[in-house]
């Protein structure tokens, strides 16, 4: 089967979520996207071209990250609020962390199996800062990040997960990997 569901008991929290779905996926690489279709499949062959094609020197990219914030990607149905909270998400990740990245909170990504399993045992968010730590570890490690502007769509369905407390915890997160990485 192409597909696997894995279920869990409880709310455990997003970063284990995607910590879950890694561990459990088949395959040398493995794309991670939100299952509501906020993040469209049509990118994923760009995505798997850009991985192939590798950075200047021709080296394949480890990581290929889908991306609201370089020219040809955004989101839509988002309000004022929410593109605040995630642009400045962003701009607070990257003026402190340097990740070489743009889109730090994203979760749309395509990864090469070896170096997920590298990384995933150093990670230790547990909320949205979990993508944004991978990132940081990859960079650390000499890993190679290539990006794919995509258009992010809001959920028709359902409603964001995103409360004070997961800005809490992304905020300690944040804080987390500026002192010890």
């Amino acid at each position: 089967s192409q597909v696997t569901i894995v279920s869990r008991k409880g709310k455990l929290g997003l970063g284990s979520a995607y910590s879950a779905g890694l561990q459990a996926a088949k395959g040398d690489r493995i794309v991670l996207m939100d299952a509501d279709l906020s993040h469209h499949p049509k990118f994923i062959p760009e995505m798997i071209s850009v991985m192939d094609n590798g950075d200047r020197t021709g080296r394949a990219y480890d990581i290929v990250s889908g991306t609201r914030y370089r020219r040809g990607g955004g989101v839509a149905g988002w309000d004022f609020k929410r593109k605040l909270t995630s642009c400045g998400a962003n701009f607070l990740a990257t003026f402190l962390l340097n990740p070489g990245a743009s889109d730090l909170t994203g979760s749309f990504r395509l990864y090469d199996r070896s170096v997920i399993e590298s990384i995933l045992p150093k990670v230790r968010s547990k909320g949205y800062a979990f993508q944004m730590e991978i990132l940081v570890h990859a960079r650390k490690e000499g890993m190679t990040i290539g990006e794919v502007p995509i258009t992010f769509v809001d959920r028709i369905y359902g409603e964001s997960k995103l409360g004070a407390n997961e800005i809490i915890l992304y905020l300690k997160g944040l804080l987390q990997l500026f002192f010890t990485t």
